[in-house]
Protein backbone atom coordinates (compact mmCIF):
# COMPACT_ATOMS: atom_id res chain seq x y z
CA UNK A 1 0.00 0.00 0.00
CA UNK A 2 1.42 3.38 -1.01
CA UNK A 3 1.58 6.30 1.33
CA UNK A 4 -0.67 9.31 0.93
CA UNK A 5 2.12 11.26 -0.77
CA UNK A 6 3.02 8.38 -3.07
CA UNK A 7 6.48 7.77 -1.59
CA UNK A 8 6.88 4.25 -0.20
CA UNK A 9 4.66 2.07 1.93
CA UNK A 10 2.48 3.13 4.84
CA UNK A 11 4.47 2.82 8.07
CA UNK A 12 2.59 1.52 11.09
CA UNK A 13 3.04 1.07 14.82
CA UNK A 14 1.16 -1.83 16.38
CA UNK A 15 -0.23 -1.11 19.84
CA UNK A 16 -1.64 -3.66 22.31
CA UNK A 17 -2.91 -3.11 25.85
CA UNK A 18 -4.36 -5.32 28.54
CA UNK A 19 -5.40 -4.33 32.05
CA UNK A 20 -4.65 -6.32 35.19
CA UNK A 21 -8.21 -7.70 35.26
CA UNK A 22 -8.15 -8.59 31.59
CA UNK A 23 -4.89 -10.50 32.01
CA UNK A 24 -6.84 -13.10 33.97
CA UNK A 25 -9.31 -13.66 31.12
CA UNK A 26 -8.64 -16.04 28.26
CA UNK A 27 -8.67 -14.89 24.65
CA UNK A 28 -7.69 -11.28 25.26
CA UNK A 29 -3.95 -11.47 25.80
CA UNK A 30 -1.23 -9.19 24.48
CA UNK A 31 0.09 -12.02 22.28
CA UNK A 32 -3.34 -12.53 20.73
CA UNK A 33 -3.70 -8.82 19.98
CA UNK A 34 -0.24 -8.53 18.43
CA UNK A 35 -0.81 -11.64 16.30
CA UNK A 36 -4.11 -10.23 14.99
CA UNK A 37 -2.48 -6.85 14.27
CA UNK A 38 0.42 -8.47 12.40
CA UNK A 39 -2.01 -10.36 10.18
CA UNK A 40 -4.05 -7.20 9.57
CA UNK A 41 -0.93 -5.15 8.75
CA UNK A 42 0.26 -7.82 6.31
CA UNK A 43 -3.13 -7.90 4.54
CA UNK A 44 -3.25 -4.12 4.24
CA UNK A 45 0.38 -3.83 3.14
CA UNK A 46 1.66 -1.84 6.11
CA UNK A 47 5.34 -1.72 6.99
CA UNK A 48 5.53 -2.31 10.75
CA UNK A 49 7.99 0.04 12.43
CA UNK A 50 7.52 -1.17 16.00
CA UNK A 51 5.25 -3.30 18.19
CA UNK A 52 4.40 -1.62 21.50
CA UNK A 53 2.64 -3.31 24.41
CA UNK A 54 1.14 -2.01 27.67
CA UNK A 55 0.74 -4.98 30.05
CA UNK A 56 -1.38 -4.44 33.15
CA UNK A 57 -2.34 -0.88 32.20
CA UNK A 58 -5.83 0.62 32.53
CA UNK A 59 -7.45 2.36 29.59
CA UNK A 60 -8.97 4.94 31.95
CA UNK A 61 -5.76 7.01 31.79
CA UNK A 62 -3.26 8.01 29.10
CA UNK A 63 -0.36 7.73 31.55
CA UNK A 64 1.05 4.41 30.33
CA UNK A 65 4.66 3.49 29.46
CA UNK A 66 3.69 1.93 26.14
CA UNK A 67 1.45 4.81 25.11
CA UNK A 68 4.21 7.26 26.03
CA UNK A 69 6.49 5.34 23.67
CA UNK A 70 3.89 5.47 20.88
CA UNK A 71 3.42 9.22 21.31
CA UNK A 72 7.18 9.78 21.21
CA UNK A 73 7.49 7.75 17.99
CA UNK A 74 4.64 9.66 16.37
CA UNK A 75 6.13 13.01 17.42
CA UNK A 76 9.45 11.98 15.82
CA UNK A 77 7.67 11.71 12.46
CA UNK A 78 7.51 9.09 9.74
CA UNK A 79 4.57 7.16 11.20
CA UNK A 80 1.55 6.82 8.92
CA UNK A 81 -0.81 5.00 11.27
CA UNK A 82 -1.06 3.57 14.79
CA UNK A 83 -3.02 0.32 14.80
CA UNK A 84 -4.87 -1.39 17.66
CA UNK A 85 -7.22 -4.35 17.71
CA UNK A 86 -10.10 -2.43 19.32
CA UNK A 87 -10.80 1.25 19.85
CA UNK A 88 -10.86 0.84 23.63
CA UNK A 89 -7.24 -0.41 23.54
CA UNK A 90 -6.22 3.21 22.91
CA UNK A 91 -8.44 4.61 25.68
CA UNK A 92 -11.63 3.78 27.55
CA UNK A 93 -12.74 7.39 27.61
CA UNK A 94 -14.01 8.81 24.27
CA UNK A 95 -12.46 12.18 25.17
CA UNK A 96 -8.99 10.61 25.47
CA UNK A 97 -9.47 8.81 22.16
CA UNK A 98 -10.35 12.16 20.54
CA UNK A 99 -7.31 13.81 22.15
CA UNK A 100 -4.96 11.15 20.80
CA UNK A 101 -6.48 11.36 17.33
CA UNK A 102 -6.00 15.13 17.15
CA UNK A 103 -2.46 14.89 18.58
CA UNK A 104 -1.44 12.26 16.02
CA UNK A 105 -3.03 14.19 13.15
CA UNK A 106 -0.68 17.11 13.88
CA UNK A 107 2.18 14.80 12.88
CA UNK A 108 0.42 13.32 9.86
CA UNK A 109 -0.46 10.09 11.67
CA UNK A 110 -3.83 8.36 11.70
CA UNK A 111 -5.22 6.31 14.56
CA UNK A 112 -7.02 3.18 13.46
CA UNK A 113 -8.59 0.12 15.10
CA UNK A 114 -9.63 -3.13 13.50
CA UNK A 115 -13.16 -2.66 14.86
CA UNK A 116 -13.67 0.89 13.52
CA UNK A 117 -17.26 1.11 12.35
CA UNK A 118 -17.28 4.39 10.48
CA UNK A 119 -15.04 6.02 7.90
CA UNK A 120 -13.12 9.31 8.08
CA UNK A 121 -16.12 11.39 6.99
CA UNK A 122 -17.96 13.56 9.53
CA UNK A 123 -20.78 11.01 9.48
CA UNK A 124 -18.32 8.18 10.17
CA UNK A 125 -16.76 10.06 13.08
CA UNK A 126 -20.24 10.72 14.47
CA UNK A 127 -21.09 7.01 14.24
CA UNK A 128 -17.93 5.98 16.08
CA UNK A 129 -18.48 8.68 18.71
CA UNK A 130 -22.05 7.57 19.42
CA UNK A 131 -21.06 3.91 19.64
CA UNK A 132 -18.14 4.79 21.96
CA UNK A 133 -20.55 6.57 24.31
CA UNK A 134 -22.92 3.59 24.24
CA UNK A 135 -20.00 1.26 25.07
CA UNK A 136 -19.04 3.54 27.98
CA UNK A 137 -22.64 3.43 29.24
CA UNK A 138 -22.69 -0.39 29.09
CA UNK A 139 -19.40 -0.57 31.04
CA UNK A 140 -20.85 1.76 33.70
CA UNK A 141 -23.96 -0.45 33.97
CA UNK A 142 -21.82 -3.57 34.32
CA UNK A 143 -19.71 -1.92 37.04
CA UNK A 144 -22.82 -0.89 38.98
CA UNK A 145 -24.37 -4.37 38.74
CA UNK A 146 -21.10 -5.86 39.97
CA UNK A 147 -20.96 -3.42 42.89
CA UNK A 148 -24.54 -4.21 43.94
CA UNK A 149 -23.87 -7.95 43.69
CA UNK A 150 -20.76 -7.69 45.87
CA UNK A 151 -22.56 -5.53 48.44
CA UNK A 152 -25.40 -8.06 48.64
CA UNK A 153 -22.87 -10.84 49.13
CA UNK A 154 -21.14 -8.93 51.95
CA UNK A 155 -24.47 -8.28 53.70
CA UNK A 156 -25.04 -12.04 53.67
CA UNK A 157 -21.83 -12.48 55.67
CA UNK A 158 -19.80 -13.83 52.75
CA UNK A 159 -16.29 -12.89 51.67
CA UNK A 160 -16.13 -10.73 48.56
CA UNK A 161 -13.18 -12.33 46.78
CA UNK A 162 -12.63 -9.48 44.34
CA UNK A 163 -8.91 -9.58 45.10
CA UNK A 164 -6.84 -12.48 43.76
CA UNK A 165 -5.19 -13.15 47.13
CA UNK A 166 -6.93 -13.74 50.49
CA UNK A 167 -5.92 -11.98 53.69
CA UNK A 168 -2.60 -13.33 54.95
CA UNK A 169 -3.14 -16.31 57.22
CA UNK A 170 -6.27 -17.48 55.39
CA UNK A 171 -7.23 -19.23 52.19
CA UNK A 172 -10.48 -19.20 50.25
CA UNK A 173 -12.95 -22.05 50.58
CA UNK A 174 -14.04 -23.87 47.43
CA UNK A 175 -16.86 -21.42 46.77
CA UNK A 176 -14.50 -18.46 47.33
CA UNK A 177 -17.10 -16.85 49.61
CA UNK A 178 -15.49 -17.65 52.96
CA UNK A 179 -12.12 -17.95 54.67
CA UNK A 180 -10.41 -21.04 56.07
CA UNK A 181 -7.34 -20.81 58.28
CA UNK A 182 -4.04 -21.51 56.53
CA UNK A 183 -2.02 -23.07 59.35
CA UNK A 184 1.42 -22.32 57.89
CA UNK A 185 0.96 -18.58 57.43
CA UNK A 186 -1.29 -18.15 60.47
CA UNK A 187 1.65 -19.30 62.61
CA UNK A 188 3.53 -16.25 61.32
CA UNK A 189 0.56 -14.02 62.21
CA UNK A 190 0.61 -15.40 65.78
CA UNK A 191 4.35 -14.76 65.93
CA UNK A 192 3.94 -11.16 64.78
CA UNK A 193 1.35 -10.50 67.50
CA UNK A 194 3.60 -12.14 70.07
CA UNK A 195 6.58 -9.99 69.06
CA UNK A 196 4.44 -6.85 69.23
CA UNK A 197 2.40 -7.57 72.36
CA UNK A 198 4.74 -9.65 74.54
CA UNK A 199 8.25 -8.78 73.40
CA UNK A 200 7.46 -5.12 72.57
CA UNK A 201 9.54 -5.30 69.41
CA UNK A 202 9.54 -2.51 66.85
CA UNK A 203 8.24 -3.02 63.33
CA UNK A 204 11.80 -2.91 61.99
CA UNK A 205 12.86 -5.46 64.60
CA UNK A 206 10.04 -7.80 63.53
CA UNK A 207 10.98 -7.32 59.90
CA UNK A 208 14.60 -8.30 60.59
CA UNK A 209 13.57 -11.32 62.67
CA UNK A 210 11.23 -12.69 59.99
CA UNK A 211 13.80 -12.17 57.24
CA UNK A 212 16.56 -13.78 59.34
CA UNK A 213 14.41 -16.91 59.70
CA UNK A 214 13.72 -17.01 55.96
CA UNK A 215 9.94 -16.62 56.28
CA UNK A 216 8.49 -15.53 52.91
CA UNK A 217 6.61 -12.24 52.84
CA UNK A 218 2.89 -12.28 51.85
CA UNK A 219 3.85 -11.38 48.28
CA UNK A 220 6.21 -14.35 48.11
CA UNK A 221 9.42 -12.32 48.25
CA UNK A 222 12.30 -12.54 50.73
CA UNK A 223 11.91 -9.09 52.24
CA UNK A 224 9.14 -7.88 54.52
CA UNK A 225 7.73 -4.36 54.45
CA UNK A 226 7.07 -2.63 57.78
CA UNK A 227 3.75 -1.36 56.39
CA UNK A 228 2.72 -4.97 55.77
CA UNK A 229 3.52 -5.85 59.37
CA UNK A 230 1.57 -2.82 60.61
CA UNK A 231 -1.41 -3.88 58.46
CA UNK A 232 -1.33 -7.35 60.06
CA UNK A 233 -1.37 -5.85 63.55
CA UNK A 234 -4.31 -3.59 62.69
CA UNK A 235 -6.27 -6.15 60.63
CA UNK A 236 -9.74 -6.84 62.06
CA UNK A 237 -9.68 -10.37 60.63
CA UNK A 238 -7.30 -11.40 63.44
CA UNK A 239 -8.87 -9.44 66.29
CA UNK A 240 -11.49 -11.21 68.44
CA UNK A 241 -14.90 -9.49 68.40
CA UNK A 242 -17.62 -10.64 70.76
CA UNK A 243 -21.13 -11.51 69.65
CA UNK A 244 -22.34 -8.21 71.12
CA UNK A 245 -19.87 -6.23 69.02
CA UNK A 246 -20.64 -8.10 65.83
CA UNK A 247 -24.39 -7.75 66.34
CA UNK A 248 -24.15 -3.96 65.95
CA UNK A 249 -22.88 -3.88 62.40
CA UNK A 250 -24.06 -6.99 60.56
CA UNK A 251 -27.46 -7.89 59.15
CA UNK A 252 -30.03 -9.91 61.18
CA UNK A 253 -29.50 -12.85 58.82
CA UNK A 254 -25.82 -12.99 59.72
CA UNK A 255 -26.51 -12.54 63.45
CA UNK A 256 -28.87 -15.52 63.39
CA UNK A 257 -26.04 -17.78 62.23
CA UNK A 258 -23.57 -16.73 64.95
CA UNK A 259 -22.76 -18.52 68.18
CA UNK A 260 -23.16 -16.09 71.11
CA UNK A 261 -20.38 -17.77 73.10
CA UNK A 262 -17.74 -17.36 70.37
CA UNK A 263 -15.57 -14.51 69.11
CA UNK A 264 -15.24 -13.57 65.46
CA UNK A 265 -12.87 -11.72 63.17
CA UNK A 266 -14.28 -9.19 60.70
CA UNK A 267 -13.45 -8.79 57.01
CA UNK A 268 -14.76 -5.41 55.90
CA UNK A 269 -16.18 -4.58 52.48
CA UNK A 270 -17.12 -1.15 51.13
CA UNK A 271 -15.94 0.56 54.30
CA UNK A 272 -13.67 2.97 52.49
CA UNK A 273 -12.97 3.84 48.90
CA UNK A 274 -9.99 5.51 47.27
CA UNK A 275 -10.41 6.73 43.73
CA UNK A 276 -7.85 8.55 41.58
CA UNK A 277 -8.79 10.74 38.66
CA UNK A 278 -6.63 12.21 35.90
CA UNK A 279 -7.00 15.99 35.73
CA UNK A 280 -5.86 18.19 32.86
CA UNK A 281 -3.90 21.33 33.71
CA UNK A 282 -2.46 24.20 31.69
CA UNK A 283 1.31 24.12 31.48
CA UNK A 284 4.25 22.50 29.70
Amino acid sequence: MSSTNGHGPMRAILYARVSTDEQARSGYSLAQQIEALRAYAAREGYEVLEEVSDPGQSGASLERPGMDRVRDLVAAGGVSVVLAQDRDRFAREPAYHYLLRREFEEHGTKIRAMNDRGDESPEGELTDGILDQLAKYERAKTTERTRRGRLKKAKEGKIVAAQSRPTYGFRFNEARDGYMVDEATMCTVHRVFSMVGEKRMSLHGIKRALEADGIPAPNGGRFWNTNTIRDIVLEDCYRPHSYGEIEKFVSPQVVAALNQSKSYGVCWYNRRRVKTRQVGEDGP
